[in-house]
């Protein structure tokens, strides 16, 4: 989804069921807690992924938003089943999302713990219908993902993982999870996952260019850094804007699959530190510990 809206949430619905979660863990989000939440929000993420399909197959309405970019009946329908059940799984957790209300950073930002949807990752891929769009859910805590899942309905592939719980991979509903990695990057060079939507900007073509010997894969949304966790990919050098909801899930994943989420000065990637949602221009990159940064303007030596 575009990065140049403005941040979007729906406050806290106090006349909410009481949750099942017990939500004085929040304050240190343990493991126990993270462990307990996993499995709701993978469901969450699959019936919103549901929800979404029905769209897909049987048609869809398309706005335009103040940004020119698109938004459909299916983001919308699915960010309201995401903000209802998250509203009910943890009443006194906030969700920051695309398609809703605007907060402002006066409020959000004494947030220690939020949801951070993005409820249609990929809303051109899924308008193309090449089926390369996911549904995005994080927790963050104290400016960090602790917890996500990325769900692709169209592949059926959900990937999830939460602090010190590993990342994980469940080609549908009835397999069981498989734990994923991270690869080293290969001697003959590394696999750059890329988007199908954008053309190469001169940034990203300089970059490429100065990285000399390279394999390159095309994937829609999130699906990208996605391929990194798995080790299908090596790096995903993302050198134009995204928003926070376009990272949060899959920094997570990454993270816990062992590689690295960061800046183009090699630094994580933090949540809601300013009154802009817009990234930095990020690397999401493998096992191989490599400072990528050094390709950006000068040819490596």
């Amino acid at each position: 989804m575009s990065p140049s809206c403005q941040a979007h949430a729906r406050s806290t619905d106090q006349n909410a069921p009481a949750s099942p979660i017990d939500d004085t863990a929040v304050s240190n989000v343990s493991a126990d807690y993270l462990r307990t939440l996993a499995p709701e929000i993978n469901a969450i993420a699959r019936s919103a992924g549901d929800i979404i399909l029905r769209f897909y197959s049987a048609g869809y309405d398309i706005q335009t938003k103040a940004d020119q970019s698109p938004v459909t009946s299916a983001d919308l329908a699915a960010d309201h089943h995401i903000q209802t059940a998250l509203q009910r799984l943890t009443p006194d957790i906030p969700v920051l999302s695309e398609e809703s209300a605007e907060v402002p950073y006066v409020e959000r930002h004494k947030w220690q713990t939020y949801w951070l949807v993005d409820p249609l990752d990929g809303t051109r891929e899924f308008i193309k219908g090449n089926g390369e769009f996911s549904v995005n859910i994080a927790l963050i805590h104290q400016e960090e993902p602790v917890l996500g899942a990325v769900y692709a309905p169209v592949m059926d592939d959900l990937y999830y993982a939460y602090r010190d719980g590993g990342a994980w991979k469940q080609n549908d509903a009835t397999d069981s999870a498989q734990k994923i990695q991270v690869r080293n990057t290969p001697s003959a060079g590394p696999t750059i996952a890329r988007s199908r939507s954008r053309q190469t900007g001169p940034k990203l073509r300089a970059f490429l260019e100065n990285l000399g010997q390279h394999e390159e894969v095309n994937m829609g949304s999130a699906l990208k850094s996605c391929l990194v966790a798995e080790g299908s990919a090596d790096l995903y050098p993302r050198l134009g804007p995204t928003s926070e909801w376009d990272t949060g899930a899959a920094q997570c994943i990454v993270t816990e699959a062992g590689g690295q989420f960061t800046d183009t000065l090699m630094q994580p990637l933090r949540y809601n530190t300013k009154d802009s949602l817009i990234n930095p221009p990020f690397f999401v990159s493998g096992g191989s510990g490599k400072n990528w940064s050094k390709y950006l303007d000068t040819k490596p030596t």
